[in-house]
């Protein structure tokens, strides 16, 4: 994911970005530590950039590994460097991905 242009994020534009439903996020807040969004005096959450990042680590050891969340907790409380490598590889390799798509699709529409 490219990087983040607003400084706070509501539930919803969080939910809308990583396309997870709202109460996933909500009660992931509850189960992970790690995720403290900041709250106003009306208790609505704003999440940061750091934030967001710290969600698609769990959504990568939760939806796309098959952790159960403890085993997700175990492995962001033990091995955060090693969680974030790989993240990161993975990520990276998502992008190359989806860029290679993109020029055969272009490829393919110019007739090459």
């Amino acid at each position: 994911m490219d990087k983040f242009d607003k400084k706070y994020y509501r539930i919803g534009d969080v939910a809308e970005l990583l396309g997870i439903p709202e109460s996933t996020l909500r009660y992931w807040e509850t189960q992970f530590t790690i995720v403290k969004p900041k709250r106003n005096e009306k208790n609505v959450r704003f999440y940061t950039p750091a934030d967001i990042e710290v969600i698609r680590k769990i959504y990568y050891l939760v939806k796309e590994k098959g952790l159960k969340l403890d085993a997700a907790q175990a492995q962001l409380r033990v091995n955060r460097d090693g969680v974030d490598k790989r993240f990161e590889v993975i990520d990276r390799l998502k992008q190359v991905r989806d860029d290679l798509r993109l020029l055969l699709t272009h490829l393919e529409q110019t007739g090459r």
